[in-house]
């Protein structure tokens, strides 16, 4: 049979416990079927990158299924007809990722990075900048030589009114 790889995507407002119901809906459908879901990964509540039928946020599911087209092609029926699963992707695969997904990995490699080289981005003191850009920035030059035609000793700076 076939090997596919499935990942839906569920509405923000159902809670966990609802969403990893759904995935085992569709896990028993596919077993009724003629098919096996190998693994199945529930990521969690995750941000989209683009809003979604008015959504931000969506559950996401991966399955591993080792089916017949015919049982994926009505697990996708379902899917389509359900108002819970806003999307859905299944690709044909050569063979199933033993271990974790790339998801799921994800969170332990920024472990191991360790810190980042500028920290949580608090720069401290930056005294070379001139501090909090009001008034007089200081500088280290002086004033410039008056112009020709220009009176020397008055300051344009401030305007008399």
């Amino acid at each position: 049979m076939p090997l596919y790889e499935h990942v839906f995507l569920a509405r923000a407002d159902l809670s966990a416990q609802q969403a990893e119901q759904l995935a085992e809906t569709y896990k028993a459908l596919v077993t009724e079927n003629g098919g096996t879901v190998g693994k199945s990964e529930y990521w969690g509540l995750r941000p989209l990158t683009y809003r979604m039928k008015k959504s931000r946020k969506a559950h996401f599911t991966l399955m591993n299924i080792d089916a017949p087209h015919a049982a994926v092609a009505e697990m996708e029926r379902q899917m389509s007809l359900n108002e819970d699963v806003m999307r859905f992707l299944t690709l044909r695969v050569e063979a199933h990722e033993e271990g974790p997904s790339a998801m799921m990995r994800r969170d332990s490699r920024d472990d191991r990075r360790g810190p980042r080289r500028d920290g949580d981005r608090d720069r401290g003191d930056r005294g070379d900048r001139g501090g909090d850009r009001g008034g007089d920035r200081g500088g280290d030059r002086d004033r410039r030589p008056p112009r020709s035609g220009e009176r020397p000793g008055r300051d344009f700076s401030r305007q008399e009114g």
